[in-house]
Order: structure tokens, then C-alpha cells, then sequence
């Protein structure tokens, strides 16, 4: 693996990192936010179902937590490479990942999961590896095209 191959992979690890952790820090607060019981005739009686803001930050979680760590999943899977074409449908791949993950982060901020400085934390992160995995997939399609 060249050089700028193991920088990409790690910062694909780094942001799958901040991914997960931010999954748990998410579901964590949000079944924190309420109680998941209602007081009936003054007692205490637990809900068996799963509140809906529960429901929504766990979706929306679980969606970013598949896009963003898949890109990293791709981008080891592209390295690895049997052929050309691999290479190349790996990495366009890794590239919608990224791509998707930015909308879920979005969705996260819009719906005041995440706050400002949260948002553009991870949303810059993610930029970043959408550009990279951007300029190699143009520089593939060059290849392609010279030949």
C-alpha cells in the first residue's frame, strides 16, 4: 500500500471513529432526554414501546453510522483491489459513502441533534475525505480515458 493510500484509509478510520462516537454520544443523550415511562393513578409505569424521538435520532444515527463507516470499508476494499475495474467501482463507491454521510450529518444539525460547532466538526471531516476520494476518482477516470 502506497503512502497516500494508508493516509486515506486513515483518516477514513478517524472518521469512522468520530462516527461511532458520535452514535453513542446521540443515542445515549436521547435515551437520557425523556423517561421512557408514564405515571398512571400516581405510579410509575414503564413504556414497552420505544419513544419517536428516540425512534428519529436512532435512524438517522444508524444511517450515518452504515455511509460513514463504509467509506473506510470501500477505500480498504479499493487498496486491495483485484483489478482495475475493482479498484475503480470500490472507490466510487467509498465516494457516495462520503457523499451520503454529509446528508445525514446535515439531517443530524437541521433537526438539532447535533449543535453548530458538533455540525462543522465532523461535516468539515467528512468534506475532507469527499474531496480526496473526489480528485482520485477523477484521476481513475483520466487513466481511463488516455487509454
Amino acid at each position: 500500500m502506497s503512502e497516500v493510500s494508508e493516509a486515506i484509509q486513515a483518516k477514513c478510520l478517524a472518521f469512522g471513529d468520530r462516527v461511532i462516537k458520535l452514535n453513542d454520544y446521540l443515542l445515549k443523550g436521547a435515551a437520557n432526554a425523556k423517561p421512557a415511562y408514564k405515571v398512571v393513578k400516581g405510579k410509575k409505569v414503564f413504556e414497552k414501546s420505544v419513544p419517536v424521538y428516540l425512534q428519529s435520532v436512532s435512524n438517522l444515527c444508524n444511517q450515518l453510522l452504515r455511509s460513514g463507516t463504509s467509506i473506510g470499508a470501500n477505500n480498504a476494499e479499493a487498496t486491495n483491489a483485484v483489478s482495475k475495474t475493482d479498484y475503480r467501482a470500490k472507490s466510487f463507491i467509498a465516494l457516495k459513502e462520503a457523499r451520503e454521510s454529509l446528508y445525514w450529518i446535515e439531517l443530524l444539525y437541521r433537526n438539532k441533534y447535533i449543535d453548530e460547532i458538533q455540525y462543522k466538526s465532523i461535516y468539515t471531516d467528512c468534506e475532507e475525505l469527499v474531496k480526496i476520494l473526489v480528485t482520485r476518482c477523477k484521476k481513475i477516470n483520466e487513466e481511463i480515458d488516455k487509454k
